[in-house]
């Protein structure tokens, strides 16, 4: 390979990453159709490319939307609820929109969409590429394109929560949260916590959490503190983040993950809570 050509791959390695995450919902995967990605750029010839950003972004999308066949099979088997692996702390030189779009909420939202929905919704929504760029790439028609496109943006705009927290209000949130759950002051955490509030929780069967969301304010409050009195380690040491563009708590026990949380923020308050202990989803994670 040239260096011109490898030079070329680094440069699109990012948003390689991001639509393969967006499609997939896991580090490990999304990676590894990276990697794919770049064996068959070695195998191509650079005069064989008209457009280098076209040509990765069309073979990492079709790897996309082929590998869930495999991936579905995983998660119908899965123990409880299922959410995606998280960034935390990702630095990007991602825009606002595209940083909404890794959020956990809506992350969950693009799995209940088919593969090519999913694919259409993205790189229309998210990228913003023409329909006579997405079409070839999906293999359909630019106006059937259209059509999946339409049932897909009603599909997420009926169902997406929207959190408008600052960093000052959401840090002072978590904190006030963090003390009151550790402290077992009930009336303090259901001072900011929304009333219809929703707890996620994602062990996959080998950590601690709940197999079904649940919500509501005062029954969030009185699982999370008694979970917390239960499954915390006096030497766990939580450290304020970002996880997928929202405020979030990583917890460490030495150098292992052993807990991510991520909270949306509307109106001063908790509205929506998720909760990964699943080890499996925090390996690639560290201090």
């Amino acid at each position: 390979m040239t260096t011109q050509a490898l030079d070329l791959f680094q440069e699109h390695r990012e948003l390689l990453f991001g639509i393969a995450y967006r499609m997939l919902g896991t580090v490990m995967d999304a990676q590894d159709m990276v990697q794919e990605t770049f064996l068959r750029w070695q195998r191509t010839s650079l005069n064989e490319v008209k457009s280098p950003r076209a040509w990765l972004t069309t073979v990492i999308t079709r790897l996309c939307i082929n590998h869930p066949k495999s991936a579905r099979v995983q998660r119908e088997t899965y123990i409880g609820t299922w959410l995606p692996e998280p960034l935390v702390e990702r630095e990007s030189a991602e825009n606002a929109q595209l940083a909404d779009s890794l959020s956990l909420a809506f992350l969950v939202l693009l799995e209940t969409l088919t593969p090519t929905e999913r694919a259409v919704f993205i790189l229309r929504e998210v990228l913003n590429c023409e329909f006579s760029e997405i079409a070839p790439i999906v293999k359909r028609s630019e106006v059937n394109c259209r059509q999946v496109l339409a049932r897909a943006r009603k599909h997420i705009e009926e169902r997406r929560p929207r959190f408008d927290a600052s960093p000052e209000q959401a840090e002072e949130l978590m904190l006030r949260f963090q003390r009151a759950v550790i402290n077992g002051e009930i009336e303090n955490l259901l001072s900011i916590l929304a009333s219809d509030v929703v707890l996620v929780s994602d062990g996959g069967g080998k950590a601690p959490a709940l197999l079904t969301p649940i919500q509501g304010a005062e029954t969030l409050a009185r699982v999370v503190i008694s979970g917390t009195r239960r499954f915390r380690s006096m030497t766990e040491e939580i450290k304020l983040a970002t996880v997928n563009g929202l405020p979030g708590l990583v917890s460490f026990e030495g150098d292992r993950p052993v807990r991510v949380m991520a909270f949306g923020i509307s109106g001063q308050r908790i509205q929506m809570l998720f909760v990964i202990t699943n080890p499996d989803k925090l390996r690639h994670l560290t201090r």
